[in-house]
């Protein structure tokens, strides 16, 4: 039965990681519409993108970690 649970509260904590796609997918689709309007602003929008990823991404990493302490104790 604690078994079960684990694999249940691990399964949920992973629930974010949907969020954390689409939020990398949107970063990306804005930097094309971006540069596409602008070209001349790309390095600039370039360096905001990678930093909204990495943020984005820590997120999901956060909570990958969240389900592994889950499974593993």
């Amino acid at each position: 039965m604690e078994e079960a649970g684990k694999y249940i509260g691990a399964g949920t904590a992973t629930i974010s990681l949907l969020g954390v796609g689409i939020g990398i997918g949107l970063i990306f689709a804005s930097l094309i519409q971006g540069i596409s309007r602008n070209a001349y602003m790309s390095r600039i929008l370039f360096n905001y993108a990678i930093l909204g990823f990495a943020l984005t991404e820590a997120v999901g990493l956060f909570s990958l970690m969240i389900s592994f302490v889950i499974l593993f104790s």
